[in-house]
């Protein structure tokens, strides 16, 4: 018999317990030593127990170490298994970051031994059945893998042990979440399915419990041969719903419930298939393997891609809060304590991402929508990812902005001008790309098109609040290049009987060397010096204004503040205070369109070595303000 020391065996460990109970029974494994802080009793055998893993196995010689642990203790036993000449069965997953990763990776490689990933379902004749169903065209030419587990989990479930819900513990990484925990096996089973590198990795983290880490969460893995993985999942769904991928091909898909090895393949001429497929289990392969030689099923260089994905989630802006509003919370009659918090229709939502490879945000989940709020009136929506045209020069935007009292004060795709969008940043030539959207000016010839559109593209964000919002924004260049990354902070807060919306931008320079920022105005287009923060005022408005003076007046100067008014469709006046305190020149259009923006342009080109920034509050009122009103208003910012 084999001898076998177990390190960790409360909670999961638990699991391992039974199992080589039954080995042990089968008379292919002898457990020797336990490896725990607390005692634990054992029915079916006498093994040793103590706290160091090191001084157990010289004691015991155990063969093969299970290491049933603390996701962050795992490379640290890991490494002392294999250096005191034990082979390794390692819970998932199998590190908190490459790292890690690779310092087991080395003692592997230096000591000769085995590690096994306990990614139970790679056990699974299924996974291979599936990668043959792939290669062989049956369903036709696959484009994606889509993934979804909905579970329900009682609130003491984040609080079990210490690192619980911790993205991080003491300093340490951690990194136990939903999609790195519970359901890694459905992120290790669909990268399982193909192969080649991984390209790129989205990911969107929320939490409705009040923990550290992400229970409701998703990611978006495009590989290098364009095919693309999306895996959605909760801890929040109120009954269980086993989770499952989806293989999506031309011509048919396959079904894969890889909890029950059940594998339904679809094809579009109207067959249908269902097989239930045999999984071998872990601890035994290994045992195999040290005696025979046979192959590892999970050898720890399988789990690299999984590594990737769980350290893209480590590093990715800490999990958003979901609003309780968004929640169902049932609590304990007795104590008032919260026993759970479900999401209504997550599940659905879940299968929706699997089925469209679409991320929370792309499905308009309610908690996910970016919308601003002030003292509970809603005054503004944001969108993230807008389906528009490659001449707009697609960028996030503020839209349906509006006074306290209803007025709206933004125009989205006006007919006079189709790239303007609503509130946001646009800048007209970025190093040489069109980031503004329309024709480029061109010294000496005027406006042309010239293929030159970048776009801005969200990445991810930080906050999300009634109240505002911190975003990551990438902007690419027309030969998809990554020219810059920006950080925008939008907040919302009242300002007397008005609102302010307050937008800060940093964009950092990622060209390698200085990047100029250029305007029709400096290649020969007088007064056209726009670039950067940008408000589209509805073109239907009447009676347009402005403030302190008229168009010629406010256009091109640089005071702190200048104010627009007009008047909508309905007679409502409202009035909008740009304020900044950067000393930009303003660009302001009246009578052709109303518009108000910064032009850091506007005479020479700007200069940016590294990074700039600038930071635009427009106080948002009804009413036609005199310039005593708006001036007051303007010193509040």
């Amino acid at each position: 018999m084999m001898k076998v020391v177990l390190a960790g065996a409360h909670g999961h460990g638990q699991h391992h317990l039974r199992n080589l109970r039954r080995l042990a029974h089968q008379g292919l494994i002898e457990l020797a030593g336990i490896c725990d802080v607390r005692p634990v009793e054992v029915d079916f055998a006498a093994p040793l127990q103590a706290a160091d893993l090191g001084a157990l196995l010289e004691k015991t010689g155990a063969e093969i170490t299970i290491i049933s642990t603390p996701i962050h203790t795992h490379a640290d036993l890991a490494v002392t298994a294999l250096h005191a000449g034990s082979h390794v069965l390692l819970e998932k997953p199998p590190a908190a970051s490459p790292a890690e990763h690779r310092r087991i990776a080395a003692a592997v490689a230096e000591t000769g031994l085995a590690c096994q990933v306990g990614f139970q379902s790679l056990g699974s004749a299924a996974v291979p059945a599936v990668r043959e169903l792939i290669a062989s065209g049956a369903i036709g030419r696959v484009r994606g893998i889509g993934g979804a587990g909905a579970w329900e989990r009682p609130s003491a479930y984040f609080t079990r042990s210490a690192w619980s819900g911790k993205r991080r513990l003491n300093g340490v990484d951690v990194v136990d979440g939903a999609l790195t925990n519970p359901f890694a096996h459905a992120v290790a089973t669909a990268l399982a399915l193909v192969d080649g590198p991984i390209a790129e990795i989205e990911t969107e983290l929320y939490h409705a419990h009040p923990i550290e880490s992400d229970d409701t969460s998703c990611v978006r893995i495009r590989m290098d041969d364009g095919l693309v993985i999306t895996v959605a999942v909760t801890l929040c769904a109120p009954e269980r719903h086993e989770p499952y991928l989806v293989v999506h091909g031309d011509q048919g898909r396959a079904t894969l419930v890889y909890t029950q090895d059940q594998l339904k393949i679809e094809h579009s001429d109207g067959w249908v298939t269902t097989t239930v497929y045999e999984r071998t289990d872990l601890l035994e392969n290994l045992v195999d393997h040290v005696r025979t030689g046979a192959d590892l099923l999970v050898p720890l260089a399988r789990t690299e891609t999984f590594t990737r994905v769980l350290d893209a989630v480590r590093l990715a802006p800490e999990p958003l809060p979901i609003p309780e509003r968004h929640q169902i919370v049932e609590r304990d009659p007795g104590s008032d304590e919260v026993t759970y918090r479900f999401l209504p229709g997550v599940a659905d939502l879940t299968a929706r991402s699997a089925d469209g490879l679409a991320l929370y945000s792309e499905l308009d989940a309610p908690w996910t929508r970016v919308r601003l709020m002030v003292s509970g009136t809603p005054v503004a929506a944001y969108e993230l990812r807008p389906d528009l045209p490659a001449t707009d020069s697609p960028r996030p935007y503020l839209h349906g902005v509006r006074t306290l009292g209803g007025v709206e004060v933004t125009q989205v795709r006006p007919e006079d001008h189709v790239h303007h969008l609503g509130v946001g940043v646009a800048i007209s030539d970025l190093g040489g790309a069109n980031f503004w959207g329309g024709r480029t000016y061109v010294k000496d010839q005027g406006p042309a098109w010239l293929g030159d559109h970048g776009s801005q593209r969200h990445r991810a964000l930080s906050r999300l609040d009634d109240d505002g919002f911190v975003e990551q924004v990438e902007w690419i260049g027309p030969d998809q290049r990554l020219m810059a990354r920006e950080e925008r902070t939008v907040l919302a807060r009242p300002v007397g009987e008005a609102w302010a919306l307050d937008l800060t931008f940093t964009l950092t320079n990622l060209t390698g060397a200085p990047v100029e920022i250029n305007s029709s105005a400096t290649k020969g287009r007088v007064g056209a010096g726009y670039g950067g923060f940008f408000w589209r005022a509805p073109g239907t408005s009447t009676a347009r204004t402005t403030l302190p003076g008229g168009e010629q007046a406010v256009h091109g100067s640089r005071d702190r503040w200048i104010a627009m008014s007009g008047t909508d469709p309905d007679g409502r006046d409202w009035t909008l205070v740009f304020v900044q305190d950067a000393g930009d020149a303003w660009f302001v259009r009246v009578e052709e369109y109303p518009g108000v923006g910064q032009a850091l342009a506007w005479d020479r080109p700007l200069v940016v070595e590294d990074t700039l920034t600038r930071r635009v509050v427009t106080i948002v009122a009804d009413g036609r303000l005199s310039h005593e009103e708006a001036a007051e208003l303007a010193a509040q910012v």
